[in-house]
């Protein structure tokens, strides 16, 4: 297992909540690097506006692979969901999807996320399920010819009506049916939703449907600053042959930079034991 600090990209006009690191891009790199994380998860909002090439080169003089693309920017800081009630806004929010399939291609990134970016059922009328079923299954289709996969994100229910537990994401993915679409699972979101803090990593795993993880405590804040026994699930993920990243995508409190300095001083020990 290798950790990742989420971290907003240069064209995001407005700090994202849970981004860490502060500075300009290659601040960002340098504190990264010298808090000796694997790499970033990179939450864009407008991956066209960006310079892969240069981003990439960047990443990698500083020894830091691409964990993820977050697309939770997109929503924070645009408004465009996949279900959104205004049709253009949806169509722009699907064309986005795409264009971070094609960046996490060209920054090397195995996948994307998919979580608030989805956007409400309520907002999209009847048959917005089936519809939502329709634009991952071909958002995946389009990631796979890009060596690429879409990593779904079950959320607490105060943040989404579709897809609160893995049960439901395992059942949505199945509904969608397309290989190249998995699961992302966030302690923070299995705290509020699940019985166990570990079992959720086991179902998913036995499915074969587990992509990525994010860490956060269930309040949210870094890792060993709340209640969930993080040793007990990197322990789990250990067990179950997990060997992807953990993501640090949390509240940046007090500050992004001592969020991220915490979360490597909880989180890189468990790592070391295993």
């Amino acid at each position: 297992m290798r950790l990742a600090l989420a971290v907003q990209t240069p064209e995001v006009d407005r700090p994202v909540p849970v981004a860490l690191l502060s500075g300009t891009w290659d601040e960002k790199l340098a504190k990264a690097a010298a808090l000796g994380v694997d790499g970033l998860e990179l939450m864009t909002a407008d991956p066209a506006a960006l310079d892969a090439a240069a981003m990439r080169a960047g990443l990698e003089r500083q020894g830091l692979a691409v964990a993820a693309i977050g697309s939770g920017a997109v929503a924070f800081a645009t408004g465009l969901t996949l279900l959104h009630a205004e049709r253009q806004k949806a169509a722009l929010a699907r064309e986005r999807l795409r264009q971070m399939i094609a960046f996490a291609a060209a920054v090397g990134a195995p996948l994307v996320t998919v979580g608030s970016l989805r956007g409400r059922l309520a907002n999209a009328g009847g048959g917005a399920r089936a519809e939502l079923a329709a634009v991952l299954r071909e958002a995946a289709a389009y990631a796979q010819t890009h060596s690429v996969r879409l990593a779904l994100e079950p959320l607490n229910r105060y943040e989404s009506d579709v897809v609160n537990t893995v049960e439901q994401g395992l059942e949505f993915l199945e509904e969608v049916g397309h290989p190249a679409l998995g699961l992302v699972l966030d302690t923070y979101h299995i705290n509020i939703e699940e019985r166990s803090w570990t079992e959720p990593f086991r179902r998913a795993t036995a499915a074969r449907r587990l992509l990525h993880v994010h860490v956060g405590d269930n309040n949210r804040l870094p890792p060993g600053q709340g209640l969930i026994d993080f040793r007990a699930i990197v322990a789990t993920l250990s067990e179950i042959g997990y060997n992807r990243f953990l993501s640090a995508e949390l509240l940046a409190r007090p500050d992004p930079d001592t969020a991220a300095r915490a979360t490597v001083e909880a989180i890189g020990p468990l790592l070391r034991e295993k």
